[in-house]
């Protein structure tokens, strides 16, 4: 796996993490009475952006450890996803 690859496969599971992560306990405007004007009630009252990148990298760097030692080795290589050509022994 080339450097730029593993770039690319980090920025992809911090992304994925990332989108999973933000709605989970985030109270919105309407549920703390609290809206400005202008906004929608379902904005989040205070998103801890800064909080949630740091939990986001954290479990973004376990997971792509994972993958890139799952590459690194061979454990899974293009050769073994070819689903076209049949079970080879």
């Amino acid at each position: 796996m080339t450097i730029g690859a593993a770039l690319v496969l980090f920025a992809v599971v911090w992304f994925m993490i990332l989108f999973l992560v933000l709605p989970f306990h985030q109270p919105s405007q309407g549920d703390k009475n609290n809206v400005v004007p202008g906004t929608s009630p379902s904005a989040p009252a205070n998103p801890q952006l800064g909080k949630r990148a740091l939990i986001v990298t954290a479990i973004s760097l376990v997971i792509w450890a994972i993958l890139v030692s799952i590459i690194a080795t061979g454990a899974i290589s293009l050769e073994t996803m070819n689903i076209w050509s049949g079970i080879q022994p």
